[in-house]
């Protein structure tokens, strides 16, 4: 278990302390329910109330958040409150990983090993594939022939790595995850009939990319799929054959991306959002939850919503306009009616 004193907290976060140094810390909590021992934060207005009746024994706040009254657990300002907190948690989540080769398991012959690296029992390392130092490779995991995987990769139970995959160091691969599958490529016949188009390409997983679970990423017809540095996928995620998604770019569940489409840095994308294939968007695009994007974004920093999806702002002002329609069919039909009425009045007087 951990424990710190809100002095040591504060020497780990840079901050600024108010209140008591020795006060003893535990376990992180919500400020909303905080108790003895815990550590909250502040970095969302809303939560403001709760900065005065928390019982948590430590708060984290922004050093510019201004308090109106005295508070009861000892504050620590930092710059950046749910930044610090977020390396609070790394650090309470820490667990020690394993290290060994479990049996019963399957270790190719012809497979790389590197120092520190766990296998656990019902794995599978194909042939001729490279696990970089402090790889861990949990229980069930099935790793393909001609595979590389990174230092301090982590691969959880029953994701499935397969055949010529690419994945570089500090990737996190969730259970479920099925990495460098077939992408959907058929040929139709004349006799209504589908030809199956064998994909011989790889998938490439750059640095420090999270994949959740139960996401795809199909392996490229030929080429690669290739997912760029500090991208972090949700689960359930489909990621077609040949995408690209460029670095440091975050794409919440349920979203698919269909094949050949280029995705540029840093892009926010919801869930539920579908993108039709061989388009391009922009870096530092952000597409709303349940959108369908079926044309390329060239401007960068653009924001979209709806489907087919078009530009955030102007989506806001048609909802305006979609809610006025009852009323202002009304007022055209009074408008149609005094109309009638004078050309009426006009014809009767000709």
């Amino acid at each position: 278990m951990i424990k710190l004193t809100a002095a040591e907290l504060c020497q780990l976060l840079n901050g600024k302390l108010e209140g008591n140094p020795n006060a003893v810390i535990t376990h992180p909590a919500g400020i909303d329910n905080g108790n003895e021992g815990a550590v909250s934060f502040l970095s969302n207005p809303k939560y403001l109330p709760f900065v005065y009746t928390t019982k948590s024994s430590v708060i984290v706040v922004n050093e510019s958040e201004v308090l109106s009254q005295a508070v009861t657990p000892t504050v620590i300002r930092v710059k950046d409150a749910y930044t610090a907190f977020t390396s609070l948690l790394q650090k309470f989540g820490a667990t020690q990983h394993k290290t060994g080769i479990e049996q019963p398991s399957f270790v190719d012959a012809n497979a790389s090993i590197g120092n520190d690296v766990y296998i656990g029992a019902f794995a599978y390392v194909g042939k001729n594939t490279s696990l970089g130092n402090n790889v861990k490779v949990y229980p069930n995991v099935t790793i393909g022939d001609d595979c590389t995987i990174g230092d301090n990769t982590v691969l959880y139970s029953k994701s499935t790595i397969y055949h010529k995959t690419i994945i570089g160091t500090n990737c996190t691969i969730h259970s479920g995850a099925v990495i460098g599958s077939d992408g959907f490529g058929f040929a139709p016949q004349q006799d209504g009939s589908y030809k199956k188009i064998p994909q011989l390409g790889n998938v490439i997983i750059e640095d420090n990319v999270e994949i959740g679970s139960n996401t795809t990423i199909d392996r490229a017809t030929m080429g690669s799929t290739v997912i760029h540095q500090g991208v972090k996928l949700d689960n359930l995620v489909q990621i077609a054959h040949n995408v690209e998604i460029g670095e440091h770019t975050v794409i919440a569940a349920q979203t698919g991306v269909s094949g050949s489409t280029k995705i540029g840095k840093r892009c926010v994308i919801g869930g539920q959002v579908g993108i039709v294939g061989h388009i391009e968007i922009a870096d530092g695009t952000r597409i709303n939850a349940q959108s369908g994007v079926a044309k390329s974004i060239t401007k960068t920093g653009t924001a979209i919503t709806d489907s087919p999806a078009f530009d955030y702002n102007d989506a806001l002002r048609s909802q305006v306009v979609y809610k006025q329609l009852p009323q202002l069919e009304k007022r055209i039909r009074q408008l149609e009616a005094m109309l009638q009425e004078k050309l009426q009045h006009k014809n009767a007087n000709a």
